[in-house]
């Protein structure tokens, strides 16, 4: 049994008490992280099945052939309308009467 002197001793020692929990900090945190990292690694190499690969590699869809599906589209009719605040009531801010909703509803 230790007695009380030594055990208030080690206690007060700075190096006990701050040194040793910060150097198992570090040295647990680079083997922990070595392990993470590892994980990054080995995803690489997983193969992917070949009839996926095949219909990925199919799908293809560019940047051109989007714009050329809206591009001819007429925005003129478009309104930008703000998100509610949570303060705010989102019916009265969108335009919408409050009064025909709860008819609707009931």
């Amino acid at each position: 049994m230790v007695a009380p002197g030594m055990m208030r001793a080690l206690r007060k020692n700075k190096t006990l008490r701050y040194g040793v929990p910060m150097l198992l900090l570090v040295v647990g945190g680079s083997f922990g992280l070595r392990e993470f990292s590892q994980i990054r690694y080995d995803a690489v190499n997983i193969k992917i099945d070949p009839e996926l690969e095949k219909k990925l590699k199919g799908n293809k869809i560019s940047l051109e052939s989007e714009y050329e599906k809206i591009k001819d589209s007429t925005f003129e009719d478009w309104k930008n309308i703000r998100g509610p605040r949570p303060w705010e009531d989102p019916d009265l801010l969108q335009g919408r009467n409050p009064e025909t909703l709860k008819t609707k509803t009931a």
